[in-house]
């Protein structure tokens, strides 16, 4: 009888921790990503906010081209990222801006890149 008893006494105490070691472990496994890059595609899971008003300032020299700023998406939101000028990489390139579009795993940023116009 001693024996039943002092296992039940154990028992109660060690099974609230056990409990939360096995709910623990069965919980690693799920993870919830709002925002998650493939390649140079960044996923969201709602629509970027409109794009702010910017005062472009002066040019530096007649070669800088504008790159407006965007919306961009990390740490479970959306952050603002302000315009600079930027100077081509060669002759001929043009900015192509950073863009979101809707897909079918949510709202996807493509990247901003310098290319042929």
């Amino acid at each position: 009888m001693i024996f039943i008893s002092t296992f039940s006494t154990g028992l109660r105490r060690v099974l609230p921790a056990l409990a939360l070691a096995v709910s623990g472990l069965a919980l690693t496994g799920c993870v919830v990503a709002p925002a998650y890059p493939v390649g140079d595609v960044v996923y969201a899971p709602s629509a970027p906010p409109p794009l702010q008003a910017e005062v472009i300032p002066v040019a530096p020299s007649p070669v800088h081209v504008w790159i407006n700023g965007y919306w961009g998406w990390g740490g479970g939101r959306y952050a603002w990222t302000p315009g600079y000028w930027a100077v081509p990489p060669r002759p001929g390139y043009a900015w192509h801006p950073r863009r979101w579009e809707h897909g079918p795993r949510g709202w996807q940023q493509h990247g901003g890149r310098w290319g042929p116009r």
